[in-house]
């Protein structure tokens, strides 16, 4: 594949990594978002990187200015990413819907008429059920998360749109401010800064670094796949209480704490069969990501770029 990657949502915590990871490489990417806002691509990007990349500011559920973008920069390849998560779809379930449901039929729309082959979107977790995976989701964003995947599986079945959805589950690292797994990243975030700060869950999760999630959807996005590939991301299956662990071994003296019940999401997964699909690439070990996000954030706290 010799074309761009068209990243939506590019202004968010796992857009931002996509983009900078892309960046890195020299490849072609175009970053899609409803705002300019590029504060969290900074945390992974120099001000000049940052300048250097190309950016729309567009709504992704107007299916006419994808299109645009998609023939103006040669796009071969869509990473969806752009959605409002729990919280969000809760406090507006209207702007959930639209941003989600509509925003991935509006995405795949504009790749059905553009006859791309790579088209990656994020899934959650939050579609899944607690003990049985194929019951209800107990969130409105889980369930409109469960209607992306149906509507990739029809984009396939009618108009032969392959696409790879991926469930992420706690990511963790620099840009992760937003959602109601963001707690962790806040904790480090506060440990580094001196600040009190209680995670408001317990219980198990799997933990995945944010740089190595951006690295799975970038593989995805440039493999040649058949079909409407849903796939759990495994992360590593540990619970809160080792993190806050893991935090304080790099900052002893971090003032955390943990209150509240566990989180009704399953947490144990098994992502071998997506990485036979488009091919293996580095795990990151709760221990060497946390020591990886300490690090990044003594540096941005120090520089004013991020904040407890």
């Amino acid at each position: 594949m010799t074309g761009a990657i068209l990243v939506t949502g590019a202004g968010g915590c796992i857009g931002a990594w996509v983009v900078a990871r892309l960046a890195r490489e020299g490849a072609g990417v175009v970053a899609f978002d409803l705002t300019d806002d590029r504060r969290r691509l900074r945390l992974a990007l120099d001000d000049r990187a940052v300048a250097a990349v190309s950016w729309i500011k567009g709504d992704v559920t107007d299916v006419a200015a994808l299109e645009a973008a998609i023939a103006a920069h040669g796009v071969e390849a869509i990473i969806h990413l752009a959605a409002l998560q729990i919280p969000f779809c809760k406090a507006d379930p209207l702007a959930g819907a639209r941003v989600n449901v509509v925003g991935q039929t509006a995405v795949f729309e504009a790749a059905r008429r553009a006859s791309l082959l790579h088209v990656v979107y994020a899934s959650s977790v939050a579609a899944l059920g607690i003990k049985d995976p194929a019951a209800h989701p107990t969130t409105l964003y889980g369930v409109f998360k469960r209607a992306d995947e149906g509507i990739a599986h029809v984009y396939w079945q009618d108009w032969q749109v392959p696409s790879i959805g991926l469930r992420p589950h706690t990511v963790y690292g620099p840009g992760r401010d937003q959602g109601l797994t963001s707690a962790p990243t806040k904790a480090m975030v506060a440990a580094v800064a001196g600040v009190p700060f209680t995670i408001p869950f317990s219980g198990p999760l799997a933990f995945q670094f944010v740089d190595e999630v951006a690295e799975a959807f970038v593989r995805c996005a440039r493999a040649d796949v058949a079909g409407a590939h849903v796939h759990d991301l495994q992360g590593e299956a540990t619970d809160v209480e080792a993190i806050v662990a893991a935090i304080r071994r790099h900052r002893p003296d971090a003032k955390l704490a943990i209150d509240g019940p566990s989180l009704p999401v399953p947490a144990a997964f098994d992502d071998r069969a997506l990485r036979r699909l488009v091919g293996d690439w580095g795990a990151v070990p709760l221990e060497e990501g946390v020591g990886r996000a300490m690090t990044a954030f003594a540096d941005l706290v120090a520089r004013g770029l991020v904040t407890p």
